[in-house]
């Protein structure tokens, strides 16, 4: 059936800024400054402020920023990160990388980020590092991980990477912890066109290492320190962030916006809704609602041509790479329960009113 509203509208965003976006990768080809360069630095500076960090540090994607950010706690097989099992597997998979493993503690069944309350009794003496996800863009409480962190004396990392621009107890997130770790893959609030990420610190020692792990473990040309990684941002992708962060502002408005009128055209219904903390300033990566019949609300929908996805339908401690970790169904029942009933609704902050009445009645028709 034809598409009547998608799940995405990347092409929405792309269209006004077209001319922008070609002139500056043809500077780029004009300077020749493929990988790294002026425009890399520019984007790093601009993103630094935004995220009220004294540094950012431009990667080749996400994934590789968070590996990075797990380097640098200097982790180690025998190590264990506490770390959430509903999220993008990424997170766990800077911690495997080093060798250390996760442990998995449930999410709170409101915001579905990782539950304060569970983490405590989850920490052993090899407990080295804690990594709250801000997911779907809501921030997770970080006041009360904090305070472990600090009376355990371990580190805290923000997976930010859907998050760009939320705000926890009004200071942009990211930057509260030890580090932060952000995505621009193209879907994301701020994407690239194409694979890119980002660490945020207020660490100086630990922006320096970050910038010599992800060229080669290199400081400078040909000397190279330790064991490092070909993990850097393209001048392309520094140009086009550039350009699209003046706009992420407004983009993460219009996503509020879209999550205001389903809000209010969906709260009379048999349908479970996402809800905002009074500390949190969310941006609405995703819009997921809750239903015990999600397959049949989908299929609903999508013989209607409107766009939606699964998300995380197994989580992460029920993976079958990650067997080896010996959990078993029940042992999170939060995690294992939003994942079986979730479902993202389209959400972009270019829909209108039309798209979103359009998703909204056909929910409402739905017979369960």
């Amino acid at each position: 059936m034809k598409q009547t509203v998608p799940f995405l509208d990347l092409a929405a965003q792309m269209r006004p800024l077209r001319q922008e976006i070609e002139t500056a990768i043809g500077q780029v080809l004009d300077e020749c400054s493929f990988c790294l360069g002026p425009r890399v630095e520019a984007f790093e500076k601009h993103f630094a402020e935004f995220c009220g960090a004294r540094h950012a540090i431009g990667f080749n994607s996400g994934t590789s920023a968070l590996h990075v950010a797990a380097r640098l706690l200097d982790l180690k097989p025998g190590d264990e990160v506490i770390t959430t099992p509903y999220t993008f597997i990424a997170t766990s998979w800077a911690i495997v990388y080093t060798g250390a493993t996760p442990v998995y503690v449930d999410i709170e069944d409101q915001h579905f980020n990782l539950d304060p309350t569970k983490v405590e009794a989850a920490i052993t003496p090899r407990t080295r590092a804690i990594i709250p996800v801000h997911l779907f863009g809501h921030p997770c409480d970080l006041d009360p991980l904090l305070e472990i962190c600090r009376r355990r004396r371990v580190a805290l990392v923000e997976d930010a990477a859907q998050a760009h621009g939320a705000r926890y107890k009004g200071r942009p997130v990211g930057a509260i912890g030890d580090l932060g770790a952000f995505s621009f893959y193209p879907s994301k609030n701020l994407g690239a066109c194409g694979e890119a990420g980002a660490l945020v610190t207020n660490d100086d020692a630990l922006a320096k290492r970050a910038r010599s792990l992800r060229n080669h473990g290199s400081p400078v040309p040909y000397a190279h320190e330790e064991i490092g990684y070909n993990y850097r941002m393209e001048g392309l992708h520094g140009a086009i962030l550039d350009i699209k962060l003046k706009h992420l502002a407004a983009w993460n408005t219009g996503r509020r916006r879209v999550a205001q009128r389903y809000q209010e055209l969906l709260k009379n219904i048999a349908l479970r809704l996402p809800s905002e903390a009074p500390w949190a300033g969310p941006v609405y990566h995703l819009y997921l609602v809750r239903h015990p019949r999600r397959d049949a609300l989908k299929q609903h929908l999508e013989s209607r041509g409107i766009g939606c996805r699964l998300i995380y339908q197994t989580p992460l401690h029920l993976q079958k790479c990650f067997a080896g970790l010996n959990y078993k169904p029940g042992d999170l029942p939060i995690a294992e329960k939003t994942a079986a009933e979730g479902l993202a609704l389209p959400m972009f902050p270019e829909m209108t009113e039309e798209q979103i009445q359009t998703v909204a009645t056909a929910i409402q028709e739905f017979p369960g």
